[in-house]
């Protein structure tokens, strides 16, 4: 959700947003006795914009030390070293820094995380949500019947994925947290103060852990974005507003997004970092990694980021998490031979370029092993803004649409997600980001079930476990007489839903 009201972030804007398919970096296994060279200019210019930088280490903790005395000598100073995985991020105002650094010895890659000098950001309005209005409220709850939390009864995506059915076995257990690596969580919320898990939670902005008492809150005038999520995930089952999927799990934040939204790579590493090291069993991932929307292979800054974010995804999963990630809003065949981006670099300014989606990767989303999530609407279709992609989206959720292309069946009233926003309220959003969090509650629900299934089989789970969903043939979202997506695949795995819609119900069942 980078650059929020730009339209481009994962979900905040129904028309609008991305996604794409990525490869998994895998941290070398080179010595650790690897020497670096010593041909560093011994003197470096100090006179550019100053730029945040990821430097990816080949071998062990002896390269790192080395390399970070390399680091020094090219005009860098080191933030933040994550040795465990081999990234080191690093701030310098030299404008051969990158260039420098490659060359040394024990440096795999390295590339600049933006194209814009480090500033305080400013914040940006975020597009395609509701508030929820009192005599809608009051409706609901005079129309929720028994063990239904006041709202509920305005939520239709629960009963799309058989989460209403679920609850009656099982909310979910207290021993699985979820973490909202997104724009920061209100943990005072009455509907998720109950189930928040404080020593999960931290901001990662900068790519440095702070742990300091609500650092993972929102500020006041930024993004209530993640709050959004974490409602939707576990929203607590308590006589108060709305019904998460996993209503009995716990829930952290990890806030990752600078105040203007933008997600930058040395804070998500620091996201799947942390999350990897305190017991978090699912991620949930409703952004792309900025600054740019496809992260090409072939040049050497964006190649660095995709590996940066790929040994931490990695280094998540083989601590037992499962990572799951929305697939975009920019309704993009992922699965063509290419595609334009007219909107990257987003911090600076765009040029337009045409780009192979499987060379040219949206992180973390199209990371090898992360669950990609496609949205539907309130008719089971999907959603207008969804990308798609035969063999690129896995699995398919509630996101929302426009209430005039899928309206719900009453009492709800809202095409969109209801969900928590900070400072105890409640709002409607769309996106594929609010379509990922209800497969992070779903998977949520499938590891209470078994506590000890590893990442893989918890996946295999889930995609046995959904739905099959078969394409929809011609897809025609808004009645114009044009084709507007064409679904490829089958029954039980095609572009539009993947292997098809989660299912909350057989979470807790099998």
């Amino acid at each position: 959700m980078a650059h929020l009201g730009s339209g481009r972030r994962r979900a905040l804007a129904l028309p609008v947003g991305l996604a794409l398919t990525a490869s998994l970096g895998f941290l070398p296994t080179g010595t650790a006795s690897a020497a670096v060279t010593d041909d560093v200019p011994a003197a470096v210019s100090t006179d550019g914009p100053e730029l945040s930088y990821v430097v990816n280490v080949k071998g062990g903790y002896g390269t790192s030390k080395a390399v970070k005395k390399a680091i020094a000598k090219a005009g860098g100073t080191v933030v933040h070293a994550y040795d465990q995985i081999g990234v080191i991020v690093v701030h310098s105002q030299n404008p051969a820094f990158a260039e420098t650094i490659r060359g040394v010895r024990g440096v795999q890659s390295a590339g600049a995380t933006r194209t814009a000098p480090i500033a305080a950001a400013k914040d940006t309005a975020i597009e395609s949500e509701r508030p929820l209005g009192a005599e809608e409220a009051a409706a609901a709850a005079e129309a929720a019947v028994d063990g239904q939390d006041p709202l509920e009864p305005l939520q239709w995506d629960l009963p799309a994925i058989k989460a209403d059915q679920a609850h009656k076995k099982s909310l979910g257990s207290k021993r699985v947290t979820v973490a909202v690596i997104d724009t920061g969580v209100d943990d005072t919320h009455p509907d998720l103060a109950p189930n928040f898990d404080r020593k999960a939670s931290v901001s990662c902005v900068g790519g440095v852990p702070n742990t300091a008492d609500g650092a993972w809150r929102p500020g006041p005038d930024e993004s209530d974005h993640g709050t959004h999520v974490a409602g939707t995930i576990a929203a607590a089952k308590n006589d108060v507003g709305i019904t998460g999927v996993a209503p009995g799990v716990k829930v952290s934040g990890i806030k990752v997004s600078q105040p203007d939204g933008f997600f930058y790579t040395e804070a998500v590493v620091c996201g799947f970092v942390w999350a990897a090291e305190h017991g978090v069993d699912v991620t949930n991932n409703s952004y792309y990694t900025d600054p740019w929307l496809f992260n090409c292979k072939n040049d050497a800054d964006q190649k660095a980021l995709v590996e940066a974010v790929s040994r931490a995804a990695r280094y998540a999963e083989r601590r037992g998490a499962v990572n799951v990630a929305a697939a975009g809003n920019s309704r993009m065949d992922l699965a063509a031979d290419e595609l334009t981006d007219v909107t990257s670099p987003n911090d600076t300014t765009p040029v337009e370029r045409v780009v192979n989606p499987r060379e040219c990767l949206d992180i973390p989303t199209q990371i090898p092993g992360v669950v990609t999530v496609s949205a539907l609407g309130a008719k089971n279709l999907k959603s207008s803004y969804s990308n798609y992609g035969h063999g690129v989206v896995d699995i398919s959720a509630p996101g929302g649409d426009a209430t005039r292309y899928q309206a719900p069946e009453g009492p709800a009233v809202d095409g969109r997600i209801l969900s928590t926003l900070p400072g105890g309220g409640y709002g409607y959003k769309a996106g594929t980001s609010m379509a990922s969090p209800h497969v992070a509650g779903v998977v949520a629900l499938i590891k209470s079930k078994h506590p000890y299934a590893p990442p893989a089989l918890v996946k295999g789970l889930l995609y046995a476990q959904a739905d099959d969903t078969a394409c929809t043939n011609p897809y025609d979202i808004n009645g114009d007489g044009t084709v507007d997506a064409v679904c490829e695949g089958g029954t039980r795995n095609n572009g539009f839903y993947g292997t098809g819609v989660a299912d909350a119900l057989d979470a807790v069942r099998w």
